[in-house]
Order: structure tokens, then sequence, then C-alpha cells
């Protein structure tokens, strides 16, 4: 982007003029001029991509191959040009790629173009490459750094990374006004030495190479036309800026009406200083304001008004950089401006820093002193900008010109190199923080503590606040929970709360910094113990099962290790025994029994002596065993799938408390047995469930105690589960008379491996519980008729099944019954596929099942067509519940409407079923071609004469090659009596027929067409027109007549004429004919040739 300038115009719109007046004298008018126009835009490259973003990874897509001429790194000299190039081959691309340019990681410079960067892109048509440039002009030494070429295309990526190297030039500088002036409100680096603003942000200035050029006199003197050319020649890229201020420049050429003389374009001052703006009026009374950046200015002891004869002095006492700004003076209607420049002096150091050599805890003051007071400096400690924050160890005090960096409380990590920066040089020194020499003023002592105790260690040394190590045997100390390490000032402590046999050995205190030590050794001493709460046996008893083997390690303590011994009674148990043994270690004694027995149990007895005491413990063991097994279990009862079970606990419960039991059963003969309890059963008394009726079984219990699970008891004897049926289900009235009630119901739903011998059917009278069995013997039916009822007497009936365990629940009837015939009229219940016409093919079968209800039995007829249906056709048969219409071959003739009649007592009830015979249709009738044209047919029939006893649904044409006669399908299921076909071969004669079709399908035989169609090729036929032939006859005619001839005597002559005629006449030579007035000459021969056109 190109920089941006100061502003063209003042807040009042008037135009700005820039100057400098280090001596309040104004500029030339030619170099003062320059300025008002933007400079050209000077194009900056930035700073480039930062050092710790280098190795940072770049985001892109996949790279492609798109580039066949990638840009290579150069390097140049300062103010030199170099052109990097690219080439992208468009042999497959569809449209231009994009190509961007970038220094560093992300600064796009097409954003940069100017005076300085150009990028160009050219095509050739011809081999089809993409070339792009980028032309760096006149480089600077911030344009070194690395750039980067990215092309896309699509999806396509491909991507170039080249470097530029910029080499300083070392030649004279020259000192240009019209750059000089150069302002960047951004700092750039392109600012000129006058630019005051650009001073303020610390830039270095840098001056650009231009020839020193009036523009201004050479646009003043050429012609409009050639205002752009200028432009370009002394890269001007503002042109309508220039051109405005031009303009404004011509106008200012006018003579002022109210200042005789104005304020010069600009003025200079150093900071601090005193200047003078003076302008003299033309007429001493108009009215004069001052403004600064369009604010009045009002009298103060920083501005002062003065006046001289016409001259009005505005004087401007120690100006500071925010006096730098656009001043103006009205005086009436007329104003005029000019800029003030604040040049700030560089900052320079009059008293350079002092090496400071000191030790640790000391204060160091570096002191500096510089040139001017109130100046921004700035400390650094090699090379890195000390902190000064409130937590900083660092302070700075300034007093006038002298400037401090104290250090409270020195350490070794202050060494360095410390440096003061002002805007006019660096003062540096070395600071060298050394340690004070060590002196032990009380050192370690040996020490014995007893175990559980706490240890205290101590020491003191000098200098004090020296941080320091505590190490035991090599091993660095933390401090924690149990450890405490203390110091204040000399003193340093290790305390550890309660010692253990791990703190004795070696300990060693090392101070920070030094290489000395000191040491001492610490000896940790225990009486002796027996541990026997960490055993968690109950009352110090260990049980143990008979035949196992018995460990009891036993943890005990003591410094020096004690001597153990093992006692049972009186007898001691050596190291060497057998079967019982004692064993002793380091931290622990053990006892070992490796088949126990019963004698083992009993109290033994732990001694330990050593040096510091003696100790005693005692402990009990128990040897214990598994139970006798249970008495024979007594099977108590039996259901259908169940038993009852008791039995009588083991005489021995192997020295311990019987847990409980567990039963297994098994089939008599089988000799697999199942378990049947997981969870132990606390008593003595167990159901088992689950088992097949009629097999016989058998059952066995276990002990189960503490130590184990018995033998099993002896099995107990044979049994066999039987049940009784399930009550009988749907118990419903059939029937019920003056005198008798019937009953119906269906088996039980279970009826077990007792099987079932039959039923017992039971009654009483309603509001009695006198029950009569009706059946003496079982009826293995499940229908049955109370008989010998009184009448209208109300009774309740109950049925139970019977088998050879016994009778099972009674299913009663929940309502009562009234011993009385009721009429029930009668209603056919039409099954619903046939409240509609039932169809059937000739040939099938035919059987309805119409039911119906009605008490007393209902009487069944049957009509067809009001006449009464003929049995040797149709076989109908009745029962009380349902009427059944059975035709073993149906033919169309069974075809019609029936008439059901059911009838009971006065009640009537009738039906229809309406049954359709059907068969195939017969053929189309008066199949014809109606018309031929192209390769279409058209054609036309009316339906078949039958039908089938069906509706017609649909049609089937077929065509056939009078050539081969095959048929084909054209069409099926076509609906309609006419059709037209098409797409029929040119030059075949074909024929046509036609199928009809109803719901049982197409018809056996076919109607072809009588004729055939043939198809003709159509085309245009040509026709020979009759015309009249013309009369080309035409009478002789000379076209070319003769004419005169003149010939010498003695040689021959020839005639010449022409002639048109049609036919051709025949010529006829006629002699010559000589004049009478004189004799012919004599001529050789004569002759006439005629020409036919």
């Amino acid at each position: 982007m190109p920089e941006p300038t100061k502003k063209d115009e003042t807040p009042n719109g008037e135009k700005e003029s820039v100057a400098t007046d280090s001596s309040e004298a104004p500029m030339p008018t030619p170099e003062i001029s320059l300025e008002v126009s933007p400079p050209p835009p000077v194009w900056s490259l930035g700073d480039g991509q930062a050092p710790e973003d280098l190795d940072k990874p770049v985001d892109t897509p996949p790279l492609s191959s798109l580039l066949i001429e990638r840009p290579q790194g150069g390097s140049i000299t300062v103010g030199g040009d170099i052109s990097f190039v690219a080439k992208v081959e468009a042999q497959d691309l569809l449209r231009k790629p994009t190509i961007k340019w970038f220094k560093g990681k992300w600064m796009d410079l097409a954003s940069k173009t100017g005076k300085h960067l150009q990028l160009k892109e050219t095509f050739d048509r011809r081999t089809k490459i993409h070339t792009f440039e980028m032309h760096i002009i006149k480089a600077k030494d911030n344009y070194a750094g690395n750039y980067r070429c990215e092309v896309t295309y699509k999806d396509k990526f491909d991507s170039c990374s080249f470097d530029l190297e910029v080499k300083e030039l070392e030649q004279s500088q020259s000192v240009d006004i019209r750059s000089a002036f150069k302002r960047s409100s951004e700092g750039h680096e392109d600012a000129g030495d006058l630019d005051f603003s650009g001073l303020l942000k610390h830039r270095e200035p840098k001056q650009d190479e231009t020839p020193e050029v009036d523009v201004w006199e050479i646009l003043k003197s050429a012609r409009p036309d050639q205002y752009e050319k200028i432009a370009f020649e002394y890269g001007i890229t503002d042109l309508r800026g220039l051109l405005k201020r031009l303009k404004k420049t011509k106008k200012e050429e006018k003579k002022s009406e109210a200042f005789a003389k104005k304020l010069d374009p600009a003025y200079q001052v150093d900071k601090g200083g005193k200047i003078r703006l003076v302008v003299d009026l033309a007429d001493p009374t108009v009215e004069l304001k001052w403004y600064k950046n369009g604010q009045e200015i009002r009298p103060t002891p920083k501005f002062i008004f003065e006046q001289k004869g016409t001259q009005r002095i505005l004087v401007i006492n120690n100006c500071g950089l925010n006096d730098d700004a656009a001043y103006s003076v009205a005086a009436g209607e007329e104003k005029c401006t000019t800029e003030l420049f604040v040049k700030e002096l560089p900052v320079k150091i009059t008293k350079e820093i002092e090496a400071v050599k000191t030790t640790v805890n000391e204060r160091i003051e570096l002191e500096c002193e510089v040139s001017e007071e109130g100046a921004q400096v700035k400390w650094c400690k090699n090379g890195v900008e000390v902190p000064t924050g409130p937590r900083s160890r660092y302070r700075v005090k300034s007093d006038g010109l002298k400037h401090w960096l104290i250090i409270d409380d020195a350490s070794k990590e202050d060494t360095g190199t410390f440096s003061l920066m002002a805007s006019g040089g660096t003062s540096e020194a070395k600071v060298q923080v050394e340690l004070k020499p060590l002196k032990i003023i009380q050192d370690l002592q040996d020490m014995t503590v007893l175990l559980g105790q706490p240890l205290k260690m101590h020491c003191e040394i000098f200098p004090g606040n020296v941080p320091g190590r505590w190490y035991r045997n090599g091993q660095l100390i933390q401090s924690n929970d149990r450890i405490n390490i203390l110091q204040r000032a000399k003193n340093h402590r290790l305390e550890i709360v309660n010692s253990t046999i791990h703190d004795a050995g070696d300990y060693t205190f090392v101070p920070e910094g030094y290489t000395q030590s000191l040491c001492a050794k610490v000896h940790i001493v225990d009486p002796p113990r027996v541990h026997l709460e960490s055993l968690n046996f109950p009352d110090n008893t260990v049980t143990i099962v008979a035949g196992n083997k018995l460990r009891v390690e036993i943890p005990i303590s003591g410094e020096p290790a004690p001597r153990v011994v093992w006692m049972k009674g009186e007898r001691v148990i050596l190291d060497s025994g057998h079967r019982v043994r004692a064993e002793t270690f380091p931290d622990h004694t053990s006892l070992t029994i490796d088949i126990a027995e019963k004698d083992d149990t009993g109290n033994y007895k732990i001694v330990l002596q050593n040096e510091a005491g003696e100790a005693g413990a005692s402990i009990k063991v128990k040897v214990v065993d598994i139970p006798d097994p249970p008495e024979v279990p007594l099977v108590t009862e039996v259901g259908g799938d169940w038993c009852s079970m008791t039995w009588e606990p083991p005489i021995y419960d192997g020295g311990s408390p019987i847990l409980g039991y567990f039963i297994e059963r098994k089939k008599k003969q089988s000799s697999r047995w199942m378990r049947l309890n997981f969870d132990l059963n606390k008593e003595t008394t167990f159901e088992p469930k689950k088992m097949i009726e009629g097999v016989p079984y058998e059952v066995r219990v276990f002990a189960v105690n503490a130590i184990g699970v018995s033998k099993p008891s002896e099995p107990s004897k044979a049994f066999v589960p039987l049940a009784v049926t399930s009550e009988p289900t749907m118990l419903v009235v059939d029937d019920v008379t003056d005198t008798t009630v019937t009953m119906k119901w269906r088996p039980p739903d279970t009826i077990g491996a007792a099987g079932l011998d039959g039923y017992l059917v039971e009654y009483c009278i309603e509001g009695t519980d006198d029950w009569r069995v009706t059946n003496k013997e079982l009826t293995e039916k499940t229908k049955y008729t109370i008989t010998g009822l009184p009448p209208e007497a109300k009774i309740l009936v109950r049925v139970r099944a019977i088998n050879a365990a016994g009778a099972s629940t009674p299913r009663t009837l929940q309502h009562s019954i009234l011993v009385k015939e009721v009429i029930e009229p009668p209603k056919i219940r039409i099954p619903r596929h046939l409240k509609q016409t039932y169809t059937r093919k000739v040939g099938e079968a035919v059987n309805l099942v119409i039911p119906f209800m009605g008490k007393p039995r209902p009487k069944v007829s049957w009509l067809k067509e009001g006449q009464t249906v003929d049995p040797t056709q149709v076989t109908i048969r009745n029962t009380d519940c349902d009427s059944i219409i059975f035709i073993r071959k149906a033919e169309r003739k069974h075809s019609g409407k029936y008439d059901m009649k059911v009838e009971v007592e006065n009640h009537v009830d009738t039906a229809i079923i309406d049954i359709q015979i059907v068969d195939l249709p017969g053929p189309p009738q008066c199949v014809k071609i109606d018309e031929v044209w192209g390769g279409n047919v058209a054609l036309d029939w009316t339906p078949p004469k039958d039908n089938g006893n069906a509706a017609i649904t649909g049609y089937t044409i077929q065509k056939a090659d009078k050539k081969t006669m095959e048929w084909y399908t054209c069409i099926e299921h076509y609906h309609r009596t006419c059709i037209t076909i098409t797409e029929l071969v040119v030059g075949n004669e074909y024929y046509f027929r036609i199928y009809s079709e109803n719901m049982v399908g197409l018809s056996e035989g076919a109607t072809q067409t009588k004729d055939s169609a043939l198809i003709v090729k159509e085309g245009m036929q040509l026709k020979n027109p009759e015309y009249i032939d013309h009369d080309f006859k035409e009478p002789p005619k000379f076209t070319q007549p003769l004419i005169n001839t003149f010939a010498i005597a003695g040689y021959n002559a020839t005639l010449n004429c022409s002639v048109r005629a049609n036919p051709r006449s025949p010529l006829r030579n006629s002699e010559c004919m000589f004049s009478s007035k004189g004799a012919l000459p004599s001529l050789s021969s004569c002759s006439v040739e005629c020409l036919y056109t």
C-alpha cells in the first residue's frame, strides 16, 4: 500500500504548505512546492516472518505439479533491480490459474504494488504458457527475506519458496529536500530526514537516492497532455491529487489583499527551543486570529502575540513534540497556513555505567547520566529488557539527568552485562556477583535415637540465608508430612517426627553453591516386639483343617535382630524338626506343621531376646475336620412333581458348627445325582420340586461346616410322584328340556402321568349344598345328559376329572340352569364370502357351508329361481346347526340364485346365495382390416357371442407374416374393439387374429382376418408431364448476304454467305450472271460457299 502522507487541506479547507525553518528563513519556493503533491508511493515489504514462526508448518492444500519454471533466489545491492519469473503450462487448463506472491508467511504482495514493486503476467498462445513476473525496483535493505509463490487452479495447488539477499552499498549520500520532507504517519522506513513525526517513533531515516529535480517547474511549463508522461517518468502515482494541488498552486499566484507577506510554508525548531511566526498585513486594522490544527490560540506564557508596525508575530516558547502541528492565521476572509516541525534531538549518554563486582545479598546500584532531563531510556540485561514491574527484583529510578537501576538483594543469577539504551547511544557495564566464603559455626553431631522417637539434626553456617540440601546415604531428602526441613538465617535444621529403621545412615548437608559439606551418622535402636495384631486372628487362634499344611508367619521387630524360641508347653520346637518346625528370618518368624493332626491343637509360645530387652507372645492352634454324613432321609409326602423329606443331623460335626445341607436326587434307574440347592439349606427338611410324574426317585443329603462337605448319606427309599389332573375347561349348557339338561366341556389342560380315567358329573338344587352324583360309573365322553330333573327347577352343575391320584378340582357352572325348554328364533349366519356372488369355474367342485341357529331343531328348505332344487344335480345336507350345498362338478346351468329358508315353529329366516359358474369366452366376431397406411394397420371387430357367463376383460391381438405364418403377440389385455397396429415391416404381408379374454382366461379359438394387409413403401412417384412439341421450323434467311468481291484475272474466286433455316434447305448454286454491259474477265474458277447457322 502507498505510504500515507499529510492531508492536503487544513480543517478549514485551505491549501497546506510545508517548509522548514531551522534559522527562521524560508526555504526556496521550488523545493517547498515539491512536497505539496503526495510523494510517489513507496512499497514496503515489511519485516517478513518472525524467527519463531519459521519452523511452524503452513497449512496448504496437497501440492500438484503446476509450475514448470520456478522462481530462484537472488542477491542484489541496495538500490538495484531484480526480477523473479514463474511459468505455468496451460495445456490442460480451461482458464487462467491464480497466482499469489507472499513475503514471509502472510504478507500478500498484491497490495504493495507501486514504485518499487511491479507484478506482470503474459500468455504465449503458441506455446500455451503463462508467465508471471515480479519486478523489485530500487531495492532497500528491508526487502531481504524469504518469499513464496503460490499457484492454484480449481483443486490443484503448487508452491515455491525463494530468498532475496540485499547487500549494503557504501556510497556518499546526498540530501534531497523533496524526499527529506516526506512524511509517514505509520513510520515507514522511507521517511525523510525532516520527518520529525517519524523521528518520534525512533526510526532511523533513509534517504531516497532521487535526483534533485524541480517537478513543479516542469509541470508548470508543460502542456496538460504531457502531465501523465511526466508523472510516470518521475514515479508519481497519484496523478489526480497532483493535478489538484497544481491547480490550487496556480490559484495562489494572485496577490493577496489582506497579507503583504504571508507565513513561510514551513518552519523548523529544535525541541525546547523558541520560534517566531511572522506575517505582514496590508491593512493593520484587520482583526487577526491564530489557529493550531484548526483550534484558535489564546495568549498564554507559551503563546505570546507581538506586533511591530504591520507585522504580527506569534512567539512559541519551549517548543515540545505536541507543538508539531499545522498553524494558520486568519485576517478577515483570507487565511494563510504553515507547518511547524519540532526536531527532537537525540539523547546522548554523558556518563557511562561503571562495572560492579560484589557478593550475593548485597545492594547494587548502576548509575548513568544522559544529556536531557526526562529522556526515555531502556535498561537491558544481556540484550534483554529488564522487567521493572511491582513484583520484579529490579527497580528503576531517575532524577534529572541521572538514571539508576537498583538490585536490592543481589544473587548469582544477576551476573551479566547491563546496558542503558537512549536514542543517541548505549552504555554497557559488566556486573559480577560472587558467593561469600563459607564458615561453619556449628557442625552436625553423630546421634543414637530410639526407634519411634523424634530425630533432630542442627547445624549453623555463615553467611546466612544460604540455602542447602540434606542427603541420607547419598540420596536427596525431600520435605513431607514426616520430615521437616527448616532454615532461619544461619541455622539449618532437619526434623523427623517418628524415626524408623530406614532413617539410620550417613547424613550430609551441602550449602548451595559451595563445595564444602557437613556430615554426621545416625544409629537407630529398637527393643524386640512381636506383632500379633497384624495377623488379624480372632483371639490369636489359628484354625487348620486336618491333613493340611499350616504355616504361620508372625512379624517381629528389633534392632539388632532378636533371638527367637518357639515352645509348646515345656517342649521347645526346633528348626530341624521333621513335621513340626520353627524358622526365623530378619523381619518375621514362622511355625510350620506339614500334616495337621488333631493332637496339634494347643497353645504355642514365642520368646524374643536381644540386647535391648525381651518380649513374648502366644497363639492357639485349632485343628478341625469335615462332619460325618447325616442320617438316611425320610420322604413323608409325595405330590405331582414334588415331595417332602426330613433327616437327622450328623453325630460328629468335625469340630465346627454345621452351616447347612446340600440335597441331591436321581432317578432310580440312573446313576447320575443332581444337586437341588446351591444355597445351603439350614433346616433339616426340604421339598424337592420339578420332578417327572410316574418316575421313581431317590434322594440323599450332605452336611456342610466351615471346613467342607461331608460324605453323602444313604439314599432314601424310592418314591414315585403322581398328581391329579387340572379341572375340566369350558363347561357350558348344550341343551335343556323340561326334564333333562345336557352339559358339555373340554378335557383338562393338564392331565399328568397318571392319565385320565373319566369324569364325574354332579348337580344340586339352587340354594342347597346337597351335591348328587348323576353317573354311577365314570364317563369318558365330554358330554353328558342329566335326566330325571323336576320341571322348572333351578340346578347347579359341576364336573370333576378322575385319575389314579384322585379327583381334580371341580369345574362349576357359574349360573344356575332353569329346567325348561326354550324356543330360540332361527338366525342364518351367512359367511362373508357368500354375501357377494360366489364364482367358480366350470368343472370345479362347489362346497358351501351355511351355519344357522335356532331351537328346537329348525327345518331347512332350498329353492332355485323359485323351483325346488334337483337332488340329482345339487346335493344338500342339513344338520342341527348348518346346511351344506355340494356340487361335485360345476356346470354353467348350476348358476343362479338359491333361496334358503329356516323355520322354527312360527319363526322364519331366509337368505339368498348367488352362485355364478363361469367358462372361457368365445372368439370375437367380424374381425376386419379397416385401413392400411404406411407401416400401420387399423383393425375392427365385435365382442364374442358367448362371453363365458363373465364380463369380457380384454383382447389379445396377434400378427403373422404371410411367408412364415408364425404368430406373434402385438398387445395383451386390450379393452377396446378397435386398434391400430404400428411398426410393421415395409414389404411384408400380414394376417391378424384376435382372442377374447374374461376372468377365466383366453378363448380357446381366435378369429382371423380374411384378407391380408400388404405394407407398401411410400415415396414420390414420377409422373412424366405431357409437353407439346415446339415448332422449330424457320424459313431460310440470310444472316450474312453475299458481298461484292474483286478478283484478279487468272486466280480462283470465292463468294461467301450465311443462311439460317430449319429444316435445312438444299443449296442451289446458280451460275454467275454477267452484266451485259461488259465482258467477264477470264477466271481460273469461281465457287460459292454457304454456312448454316
